[in-house]
């Protein structure tokens, strides 16, 4: 059996390979996975194999079947759909895959580039953040016409040039994404639409989701029937999924100034 890391190589009590305090290249995880399958019936696996059922320490790590996986210097890296108990990082988390995540500590940089899965009990909620941030597109833009809002490039949308018309919003997933295909039945997202306006002021006339017209329900019960001059009206929007490209909107207009 061959093993081209740093670090201690060990098969535990229970027929588990165990690898400590270990930098792994790519190259030596799948030669190490490669060897371990043809001795082992249960282990960690490369690309394309069927997922392990055994529970493997990798390096300080605790994985639990999970599929493609390699170390490479302190970053981990996911390269397929995983299911992670009890994961501490220190370094750098790519995570490719829709995984789900039990438990998760990253000290460093964690990077997502799916939809992922923390999931809660019902003893236990699913995430605690002390802080988040949130993308912020800032555009010198006069609203009017449709405005294509993409979910997939920002939580928020700034227009800061004064606003030259009424307009119709048309949230979406991008311009080659449904948003009804990023969400499950039962899931919501919220988005804010800031819109500045000079002396004559406009308004959001008219709703869309992926191009269908929805009629929101307004806070206080009535649609905005105009803007408000010389200040920054902020749309508030919750979009609630309740059937295959059904929603409902929840909106507010507030002012700013």
């Amino acid at each position: 059996m061959s093993f081209n890391g740093s670090g201690t190589f060990l098969i535990n009590s229970s027929g588990q390979p165990v690898v400590t305090n270990t930098i792994i290249s790519s190259t030596a995880f799948n030669a190490l996975t490669a060897d371990l399958a043809t001795g082992l019936s249960t282990c960690l696996t490369k690309d394309g194999q069927t997922t392990p059922t055994a529970n493997i320490p990798l390096g300080g790590f605790k994985l639990t079947n999970v599929g493609a996986a390699a170390l490479l210097g302190d970053a981990l890296s996911f390269g397929r759909d995983a299911t992670i108990d009890d994961l501490t990082v220190t370094g750098t988390l790519n995570v490719s895959g829709a995984s789900t995540i039990a438990a998760l500590s990253v000290s460093g940089l964690g990077t997502y580039t799916n939809t992922q899965t923390f999931s809660g009990s019902t003893s236990a909620l699913a995430a605690k953040l002390k802080n988040a941030l949130e993308g912020v597109t800032i555009s010198a833009t006069a609203a009017t016409g449709t405005i294509a809002y993409d979910v997939t490039s920002q939580a928020v949308l700034y227009y800061t040039t004064n606003a030259s018309g009424n307009w119709t919003l048309n949230v979406r997933g991008n311009g080659s994404t449904s948003l009804n295909s990023l969400m499950a039945t039962g899931e919501s997202v919220t988005i804010a639409f800031l819109v500045t306006n000079g002396a004559t002021p406009y308004y959001q006339s008219a709703f869309q989701v992926d191009g269908a017209s929805v009629t929101p329900k307004w806070q206080g019960g009535s649609a905005p029937t105009a803007g408000n001059a010389s200040s920054v009206d902020i749309y508030t929007i919750t979009i609630v999924k309740t059937g295959s490209a059904a929603f409902t909107a929840f909106a507010a207009q507030s002012k700013f100034a």
